[in-house]
């Protein structure tokens, strides 16, 4: 089964940090989590600070390293099937996924142990594959990006059919 990765980092350099991360599965429960001990505002970019912070809910998302860490196992422990973990830009996002799931040591033994580039999937796509599906801009929010980027795989894999 494939889950379909995103996460909202601080900024696009190396010494980036983790803000959110989410996954939704081609079919079942989704995860979110904010993180709230892994940044400051001070390490964010103007474009962070502007456009991802504001839609943050720690209230109700909110948790530490180590419980986002072990809530990310018990999300994964949940499914029963291989999982492939997809993401459009998996340069940034698998780091933070792999962060969160488990170190070499503790990998979950039903997740590929590398990601899969949803843009290497798409790139061969001729215009008319895309059907009448809507290519909206991401909202630069981890869950509603990670929903986009489900319901476009699911669209086009319908259009294929």
């Amino acid at each position: 089964m494939k889950l379909f990765l995103d996460c909202e980092f601080t900024q696009l350099n190396r010494e980036t940090k983790l803000i959110s991360l989410a996954l939704v599965p081609e079919v079942g429960e989704e995860f979110y989590v904010e993180l709230m001990d892994t940044y400051r505002v001070e390490d964010c970019s103007d474009f962070v600070i502007q456009n991802v912070l504001p839609q943050l809910d720690l209230n109700r998302y909110g948790k530490s390293l180590a419980s986002a860490q072990a809530a990310v196992k018990s999300y994964l422990d949940s499914f029963e099937t291989q999982l492939e973990v997809c993401s459009d830009a998996p340069n940034w996002d698998w780091v933070f996924f792999c962060l969160l799931a488990g170190s070499a040591h503790e990998w979950p033994s039903h997740v590929i142990n590398e990601p899969t580039n949803l843009i290497h999937l798409y790139r061969d796509l001729e215009g008319n594959d895309l059907g009448d599906v809507d290519l909206p801009e991401l909202p630069h929010h981890a869950l509603l990006d990670a929903k986009l980027l489900a319901d476009l795989y699911q669209q086009l894999r319908d259009n294929q059919s």
